[in-house]
């Protein structure tokens, strides 16, 4: 399975099928929100704390099915998993969800892209054998470039800065660049499905009560509404569960540059289900860069891997 998980090509394909899975939670949170009547601060987040919280149910029955048995956490893994559902769900998506309701759609999808960029650094000071090059640096770079150009609309990215709108964001982005390296750290204490189950449930536990704490409400649940929190859950089982896989298998840089794909198909999968305007210069370019970026990143993940099999 290393060897396999290991290819680019493989690399390539799961990463994409993640930041598909991830793109496709933007329409799908803003259909929820009119699902569920969904208005205030406290029930976002609520709302979260319900999609991840099932999603680690979810993963944990499944892991069980996979395992064949009640699966647990070994004593010596415990605080780290907890600590990164803390990271990678709670702080995160709370973050997420404060500056989202206090700055615009395209300053804030910039900001989150970032996280590339977060991780690559982050890794560079906590993991040895990762080494920030000028490879990595261009990749970042260009499929940043990409982001910027998908956000490029007059009067997009109005005035100024906030601590709870732009600040929030940008520490959302930085939690989740910096959760993508400690997951990679802690990748070997427990098999991929057991570590994201864990994590999740923690986290999404958390994020419930804030949101309870905070004064959120959800009601209006329909089939319809239903089905939508059901199929949330299961895009982030599928793919954390992913990416959990990558991460313990691969150089973080060669899995965090396909990050910048997320805005790229949420624009997409947005114009498919919202309805909006996807056909455009702004996201052709945006889409090269993208591409250019990983291509750049990779080629260099590419050469080191054949160096090695000399």
């Amino acid at each position: 399975m290393e060897k396999t998980m290991r290819k680019t090509s493989v690399v390539a394909i799961l990463a994409l099928i993640c930041c598909a899975l991830w793109g496709s939670a933007f329409p799908a949170v803003k259909i929820g929100y009119e699902l569920f009547e969904i208005k205030t601060v406290g029930s976002q987040i609520l709302f979260a704390g319900y999609r991840f919280f099932l999603a680690g149910v979810l993963t944990f029955l499944l892991a069980c099915i996979y395992e064949k048995r009640f699966v647990t956490l070994k004593k010596s893994s415990i605080s780290y998993v907890f600590a990164q559902g803390l990271l990678q769900t709670t702080v995160q998506y709370l973050f997420f969800y404060i500056g989202m309701a206090n700055t615009t759609g395209a300053k804030g999808s910039v900001i989150n892209a970032s996280n590339g960029f977060v991780a690559i650094i982050v890794a560079t000071m906590l993991i040895p054998a990762e080494k920030m090059t000028w490879r990595k640096a261009l990749g970042c770079i260009v499929g940043f470039a990409g982001v910027i150009f998908i956000n490029l609309s007059p009067g997009a990215w109005g005035s100024g800065f906030s601590l709870q709108g732009e600040g929030m964001v940008m520490l959302c982005s930085i939690a989740y660049g910096t959760s993508s390296v400690t997951l990679k750290l802690i990748s070997h204490r427990e098999k991929p499905m057991t570590l994201t189950a864990y994590q999740l449930l923690f986290g999404g536990a958390v994020l419930t009560l804030i949101g309870i704490f905070a004064g959120g409400s959800i009601t209006n649940f329909t089939v319809k509404s239903t089905l939508l929190l059901l199929y949330m859950a299961l895009l982030s089982t599928i793919a954390f569960s992913l990416w959990t896989v990558l991460l313990k298998y691969n150089p973080v840089s060669k899995v965090a540059i396909f990050g910048f794909s997320i805005p790229i198909f949420g624009v997409l999968l947005s114009g498919i289900f919202l309805g909006e305007e996807i056909f455009s210069i702004k996201n052709i370019l945006a889409l090269i860069c993208v591409c250019a970026g990983i291509i750049v990143v990779n080629r260099e993940s590419r050469s080191r891997e054949q160096i090695i099999a000399k």
